[in-house]
């Protein structure tokens, strides 16, 4: 077995217990067995010649077997949510030269555009045999973040990588086959890595809600206690709705917070029921760089955690603009080393790879644009991004593609995207908007804006303006806006 692809490293549980239950949703339940034989029957649709593949399927066990199923057959999975607008689905798809899709049915005129094969619940798995053909060195996925540049951007992950990121959580939080891990996430976010992968190459128990238990808290922690789930990861807002509950399922004996700050008050009647850790890492270095335990401890003096230390394989150095290195305390860039650093983004990204350094023995840095510092234990403080990028809801945005997407909409004459934080320190953004026509309206802007850009990604407000102001550079005035913004 190389313990660097991570096929090999599943079809190795499927072997030390092949009846053992693997993954469920609400209509379906697999043994290790069934998952493989499921895998391969999806598998052999796949096109020989395909480098990549796209994934846009409702969360199900068909789609947990066709993300092995790709990977394989020693291709990268490329995924996208249903839901997602379609100029959106369409660019990821062709900027990353996708040669298939595999979904569902009901999706199959959103990827009218592109090849597709359709795998449905309840799908029967036949008695196809396949050859596991992947390298460690190989892709495994594709994921997009918000781009600088105007456009989403693909971070390209190896199989290694992976692989790594499972060894760094086995090492932290344990998981074997008692455990049941929520599968929660979009797929588009690399919690969903963290979900399926440390899950199911780990011996566990993987259980997928409906789209329906997940729209309500209550309907889902049902779910989470009739199924005695031990592992849940997400967004801090989630443990917030958690934490507002009168109770939570006994068999949680684990929270993991991801993709955003985590504040005590987010916690505070949950920290003496279950292990909650607070996690920090950029898709770019494979899920986490480093692990937080927030049990009897106190938070920082803003109210936040820190984002702990660096988990296994992984190096962490806080850096200035120079790369030297700051000292214990001072603030400057968070930059990682080790095993989870990527292959980088894909495509004609020239400048945005410059975040990826190579040094003299060899090593890559990876110049997150985070700013951190030292505690006097080896923990790091996160504070904030160095650049215009944000986090709404959890997820990563630039400003500068959202303003992009605004500037092509026929209503505009021009406009600005900017980010401002509230009494709560969250993220919103602020359009400001110059109309070809005073009279257009802003909801048919919202809905021109919708083609692309999913719902958390649409500026929270938006100010109509006759002209925007410039300073003596002819750049627009932020201070200006500001005043605006805040009714001056």
């Amino acid at each position: 077995m190389n313990q660097n692809v991570i096929y090999e490293v599943l079809y190795d549980k499927m072997e030390a217990a092949p009846d053992s239950i693997a993954v469920f949703d609400e209509k379906r339940t697999l043994t290790r067995m069934e998952l493989e034989q499921l895998i391969n029957t999806i598998a052999v649709k796949i096109p020989p010649e395909a480098h990549r593949v796209g994934i846009m399927m409702e969360h199900t066990v068909e789609m947990i077997a066709a993300v092995f199923a790709v990977l394989k057959t020693g291709k990268a999975y490329v995924p996208v949510e249903p839901f997602f607008p379609q100029g959106r689905i369409e660019f990821m798809m062709g900027d990353c030269n996708v040669d298939i899709i595999i979904t569902n049915s009901a999706y199959k005129e959103k990827a009218a555009k592109f090849p597709y094969i359709l795998i449905d619940s309840g799908m029967e798995a036949e008695n196809a045999a396949v050859v596991s053909s992947a390298l460690s060195d190989d892709l495994a996925y594709i994921l997009y973040t918000s781009g600088s540049t105007g456009m989403p951007k693909g971070v390209a992950v190896r199989n290694r990588n992976v692989c790594h990121y499972v060894r760094a959580f086995q090492n932290e939080f344990h998981p074997d086959e008692s455990d049941t891990m929520l599968q929660y996430s979009v797929c588009s976010f690399d919690i969903f890595v963290e979900e399926v992968f440390t899950t199911l190459l780990s011996g566990a128990v993987l259980a997928i809600p409906s789209a329906e238990t997940k729209k309500n808290i209550h309907s889902l922690m049902e779910f989470v206690d009739k199924n005695n789930i031990t592992e849940i990861s997400g967004f801090p807002y989630l443990l917030l709705e958690m934490n507002h509950l009168a109770r939570i399922p006994k068999s949680l004996r684990l929270l993991i917070s991801g993709g955003d700050v985590l504040r005590a008050s987010y916690v505070s009647n949950l920290t003496d029921k279950v292990e909650i850790y607070n996690t920090y890492g950029p898709s770019e270095t494979t899920v986490c760089a480093s692990y937080y335990r927030c049990n009897d401890v106190k938070p920082l003096t803003d109210g936040t955690y820190p984002v702990g230390k660096l988990v296994l394989g992984t190096r962490i150095e806080i850096l200035d603009e120079h790369l030297v290195p700051m000292k214990q305390g001072e603030i400057g860039e968070i930059c990682i080393l080790g095993d989870g650093v990527s292959a980088g983004y894909i495509g004609n990204r020239k400048r945005e790879n410059e975040a990826f350094v190579t040094r003299q023995d060899s090593s890559v840095l990876y110049r997150s644009g985070d700013l951190g510092y030292f505690l006097p234990d080896g923990n790091i403080a996160f504070l904030h991004r160095k650049d215009t990028q944000v986090m709404i809801l959890g997820k990563r945005v630039e400003p500068v593609e959202v303003e992009s997407v605004l500037c092509k909409c026929s209503e505009i004459e021009k406009a600005v995207v900017r980010p401002y934080t509230d009494e709560q320190n969250l993220s919103y953004m602020v359009a400001y908007v110059v109309l070809k026509q005073p009279e257009a309206n802003l909801s048919t802007l919202k809905k021109e804006m919708a083609r692309f850009l999913p719902n958390y990604m649409i500026p929270e407000f938006f100010v109509k303006m006759k002209n925007l102001p410039l300073n003596a550079n002819g750049k627009v005035d932020m201070v200006q806006e500001i005043r605006l913004s805040a009714g001056w």
